[in-house]
């Protein structure tokens, strides 16, 4: 008969090896790589890119990510510039802003970088802004997800092994304390792992970081300024630690290691551009509770003190109050002594639309095309405007040819579904509607799309042909259950 003490250990034994067992086959279900494999060994690029786009569907389902072309534009412009010098060159990146004013920048499986609206507002400086973004480019290139899974099931079976070894000598006549201090250093050992883990993959993407910053032309010190800028902000009696200190530790030692790294490249005399300063100021306008408070923040100093990013979100701040004959006179004087920075011109534009001058709304932005052909926010803008003048013809020309020469988000995309539909195109509408659920990760919604298209009367056997291919070729990704519900949709 077993005593209370030897049924103990041994159920505890009984449930230790069923762990590790079930340790076991979780790695064999995940391949789990020898000591050393590479990380794709444990998740490949393929994966992590599934992974990123289910990812993304959520995101952009919770309504959060931030739908303002020039912010777009303006975030991706500056990533691709950092990520182009991030020695992998065959990587697709994705930039995009969340509309959340926690201090906060993510990096997800497959080249999806996410960016807070409440961090580029606390950035002091382009410089720091593209430092954040160097950091996390470097967290993708350098697979620190799939190296994080990799660890991470080593780490889990190493603690295992600890804690069965404990139980064991426990049913040899260890005690009780024996096992649970075991259990304990197991759990320590596992905690400690993970905090080496993490703690080595943020030096590693503050290095590479650093030297793509550098690389790109910007301030290499601009990561170390971002992070004194946060330490900072973590004082004792401060009531919320940022975000980004969470996600990110900054301690004192990491800031002045990356000074330090800073100092091995060319100090950049850089400044910031005109659009760095045109997208906090859209940020701080829409930011604001009230469209009163968002003049306020613009007229505590008298005008002729403003800069110039500070007089255009003044403009924007009039036009949310309904001021605008204010907002006008402002993106005119804008326009006038800049004709180079295209958010004056679509400022002005839309000033105009709202006051009835719409011809004049119109000749701006067909004269703003000639000068900056194919820019994605002025195009959009102009686009819109056309569609509410009911010149869906020319909004449908004038996004096909931006789609066709710079890869679209789905918004464009959906875009140009509705001009396709307006100017009496329901073949076409239906199509780009399938694309643009296929771009949000809805599978089944674009073969729905799709096959509403192949029963359009008087169909074009050239449009039957794609879209059947289309159709066959998006079936080839589907699981079992999206493809039975597919067939319910048909019937």
């Amino acid at each position: 008969m077993y005593s209370y003490k030897s049924l103990n250990i041994r159920t505890q034994l009984s449930v230790l090896l069923l762990v590790l067992s079930t340790n076991i086959v979780l790695a064999q279900d995940i391949n789990l790589p020898d000591m050393g494999s590479p990380a794709d060994a444990v998740l490949s690029k393929t994966d992590e890119a599934q992974i990123g786009r289910s990812i993304m569907q959520q995101i952009r389902a919770s309504g959060t990510i931030i739908d303002d072309p020039q912010i777009n534009e303006y975030i991706n412009e500056i990533g691709y510039r950092v990520a182009a010098h991030a020695n992998e060159s065959e990587r697709k990146f994705t930039f995009f802003v969340i509309d959340d004013s926690s201090i906060n920048a993510f990096a997800l499986p497959g080249g999806y970088i996410g960016v807070h609206t409440g961090l580029i507002e606390a950035t002091r400086s382009e410089d720091e802004l593209a430092g954040v973004l160097a950091h996390e480019v470097a967290h993708v290139t350098q697979r620190h997800l799939a190296r994080a899974i990799d660890a991470s099931q080593k780490q889990s079976i190493l603690s295992t092994a600890i804690m069965l070894g404990a139980v064991i000598a426990g049913a040899a006549g260890a005690g009780s304390d024996a096992i649970q201090g075991a259990i304990a250093v197991a759990q320590g050992t596992q905690a400690q792992q993970q905090i080496n883990f993490t703690r080595d993959n943020e030096y590693e993407a503050d290095r590479i970081g650093i030297r793509a910053l550098a690389s790109a032309g910007f301030d290499p010190s601009g990561m170390a300024s971002f992070f004194e800028v946060m330490s900072g902000t973590n004082t004792i009696g401060s009531m919320r630690v940022p975000e980004f200190l969470k996600t990110h530790p900054v301690t004192s030692s990491r800031i002045a290691e990356a000074r330090n790294r800073a100092r091995f490249f060319d100090a950049a005399n850089t400044e910031d551009t005109r659009n760095y300063g045109i997208s906090k100021a859209r940020l701080i306008v829409s930011g604001q509770k009230s469209s009163e408070n968002a003049v306020k923040f613009y007229t505590q100093k008298e005008y002729g003190y403003l800069s110039d990013e500070e007089k255009y979100g003044l403009a924007l701040a009039y036009q949310m109050n309904g001021q605008l004959k204010e907002a006008q006179q402002i993106f005119a004087a804008l326009l006038n002594a800049n004709k180079e920075v295209i958010a004056y011109h679509i400022g002005l534009a839309e000033i105009l639309f709202l006051l009835d001058d719409k011809e004049e709304a119109k000749d701006i932005y067909a004269k703003a095309i000639n000068l900056f052909p194919r820019n994605i926010s002025l195009v959009i803008y102009y686009a819109n405007t056309l569609l509410n003048l009911n010149e869906a013809k020319l909004a449908h020309e004038i996004l096909l040819d931006l789609l066709n020469n710079v890869p679209p988000t789905p918004e464009q995309v959906r875009l140009i579904a509705k001009s396709a539909i307006e100017s009496n195109n329901p073949a076409e509408a239906n199509y780009y509607m399938a694309e643009y659920r296929f771009m949000i990760g809805d599978l089944v919604g674009g073969v729905t799309f799709l096959e509403r298209a192949l029963n359009i009367p008087d169909l074009h056997e050239i449009q039957r042909i794609r879209f059947e291919a289309r159709i066959d070729f998006v079936r080839e990704f589907m699981t079992e259950e999206q493809l039975q519900q597919s067939r319910r949709n048909r019937s």
